[in-house]
């Protein structure tokens, strides 16, 4: 699974599709710099094929908010970038948790009822240890710090399930 994250409009969605994406990011946190608003998205995120997985990144937001806005956008994922409890997560829709990893991974992220895990740096645009990955028993994301140099290694050292790129 390949997902580019930061979709602002069709054009890049398009071209990331065509490059080989399978899902696609759209990030509802209106700090970031790759902020989309809903009803900006809503105009055409129907463009794009059922093979392709659509993902909303939420940072903090109730799960009935999280799943009002993936059924009126039609998202297929909710991926959580918060301080979520295991009791926090949506139940209406697929979710990816995203955890930021520094010398290691809270076991107990393995037990929240979710999808796959998304495997952050400590901070943004940072890598980690990929191996680290390994001990995750769900299905693992990598992100953060990842690029044309370095991913391949990244692949190897995890044997991850996905990898989760930047638009940027």
């Amino acid at each position: 699974m390949i997902k580019i994250c930061g979709i602002t409009n069709p054009d890049d969605g398009h071209a990331a599709v065509a490059y080989g994406a399978t899902a696609l990011g759209f990030i509802f946190h209106p700090p970031s710099p790759r902020y989309i608003a809903q009803d900006d998205l809503a105009d055409w995120i129907g463009e794009f094929p059922t093979s392709v997985r659509k993902v909303g990144v939420f940072v903090d937001r109730p799960a009935a908010e999280v799943e009002a806005v993936c059924s009126r956008l039609k998202l297929d994922v909710a991926q959580l970038h918060g301080h979520e409890h295991a009791s926090d997560i949506p139940r209406r829709v697929a979710v990816w948790k995203a955890v930021r990893v520094r010398d290691l991974i809270d076991p107990a992220f393995d037990r929240f009822p979710v999808e796959a895990l998304l495997l952050d740096g400590p901070s943004s645009g940072r890598a980690f240890d990929w191996s680290l990955a390994r001990s995750v028993t769900k299905p693992v994301i990598l992100a953060g710090g990842l690029n044309e140099h370095n991913v391949a290694d990244a692949i190897l050292a995890a044997h991850p399930w996905g990898i989760d790129a930047c638009s940027c």
